[in-house]
């Protein structure tokens, strides 16, 4: 299973960017800046905006789901129970794996931004695909709901899972780092060596690679496990 991205080139108005690489099964994270380009390659990756140039091919990739930022400009049911019928789930069950303790006959409107993506992303991770986006998954979400999300990421085990985020803190297991650099996707390479190479990793990170402390990967307990290492 892989997603090639074949010299790839997108533009809006007097912005460009390029991209080439292949992402294969395990979840990816995606950095950059604001307004680097994060969006529009998960927009590319999923086939909604075509680039100027090159290919985007893929290998065995049958299902794909993208999770945009904003979820409310996406929904189609009147009341949360309508929301998760048309994904063909189950309210109750949603709204417990949401940790959400409000009424089904809801309307999603009417929810607070956090809670709104927390009943999105339940959704989509209720089910399996062969390719999933997840735009900004962290934004909206309180820090124990950023890590409750990072442990259902890290629990998927198949298919290809890329993060596209600038969040500094709070991540799920990680097997790839890409970041987007000079208007150009750039491949830092698999963990744990990708982070001695990572430009926009957090501070805290690049703090432990200079004492010579890499982490084994970006969870909460890797991070910690570094910062008390000591060197032999």
């Amino acid at each position: 299973m892989k997603l090639i991205l074949d010299q790839v080139v997108a533009r809006r108005g007097r912005w460009s960017f390029m991209a080439q690489g292949g992402f294969g099964s395990g979840i990816h994270l995606v950095t950059g800046d604001v307004g680097s380009g994060k969006s529009t390659l998960a927009l590319i990756m999923a086939r909604l905006f075509p680039p100027e140039q090159g290919a985007v091919r893929s290998e065995q990739i049958l299902t794909v789901m993208l999770s945009a930022q904003f979820p409310e400009f996406y929904l189609t049911g009147l009341t949360v129970a309508e929301e998760c019928v048309s994904w063909g789930l189950d309210a109750d069950q949603i709204l417990r794996a949401a940790g959400l303790c409000i009424s089904t006959s809801t309307p999603p409107l009417c929810l607070s931004r956090g809670e709104l993506k927390r009943l999105h992303l339940a959704c989509i991770l209720a089910r399996q695909y062969d390719l999933l986006l997840l735009d900004e998954p962290f934004s909206s979400l309180d820090c124990s709901e950023k890590e409750r999300l990072c442990t259902e990421i890290s629990r998927r085990q198949d298919g290809i899972t890329i993060l596209f985020t600038h969040e500094q803190a709070t991540f799920p297991h990680i097997d790839h780092i890409w970041e987007i650099a000079d208007n150009c996707l750039v491949d830092c390479g698999v963990l744990p060596g990708a982070l001695e190479r990572w430009q926009h990793a957090p501070a805290l990170v690049k703090k432990l690679v200079r004492a010579g402390r890499v982490p084994e990967n970006l969870t909460s307990d890797n991070i910690r496990e570094a910062a008390c290492r000591t060197r032999g």
